[in-house]
């Protein structure tokens, strides 16, 4: 599909959100709660979701994120995220969560998580979204994964409700 026609690249969807990890953030530890990093995760998610589908969206799922190495005060906490698939009215964000120590300029890769959104029209009804196109190896990998963790999130999904009926 080309943009033409309706699609976004998935360049058009990438953003950059960045926080500096403060006291008021830590946990007995000294490190940035996990809930922090959670919330910051969605914020850099919801970002792309908009920047892609150019309307409002809500958080639908968090399908998996790891924490690989804490989060300690004054780092600068960088997330960066983008569209990695699109399903109809929902798609799939990817984000990546890194830290830079200001001091060195060391950085290290400490989050990941995988989010779907929603696309609103301002009645608060679903709306299809344009479809995203991969340009890159990398964009395409993550464009066909995306497509196996969506199988798996519908087969939970419908595991819960059958437990629930």
């Amino acid at each position: 599909m080309n943009p033409t026609s309706g699609g976004r690249y998935v360049r058009e969807s990438v953003s950059e959100y960045s926080e500096f990890a403060l006291p008021n953030d830590a946990n007995t530890l000294g490190n940035v709660l996990g809930g922090k990093v959670m919330h910051l995760v969605d914020i850099a998610a919801a970002l792309a979701a908009v920047r892609h589908a150019r309307c409002a969206v809500v958080t639908a799922s968090v399908d998996h994120m790891t924490f690989l190495h804490p989060v300690h005060i004054g780092e600068l906490i960088v997330l960066k995220s983008s569209v990695n698939r699109v399903f109809r009215t929902s798609m799939e964000v990817g984000v990546r969560v890194e830290v830079e120590n200001l001091v060195t300029g060391g950085k290290r890769h400490t989050s990941s998580a995988y989010l779907t959104f929603v696309a609103l029209d301002k009645s608060g009804l679903w709306v299809a979204i344009p479809c995203v196109i991969p340009e890159t190896e990398e964009e395409k990998r993550r464009y066909e994964e995306a497509e196996q963790r969506r199988v798996y999130r519908l087969a939970l999904r419908e595991r819960a409700r059958s437990k629930r009926d």
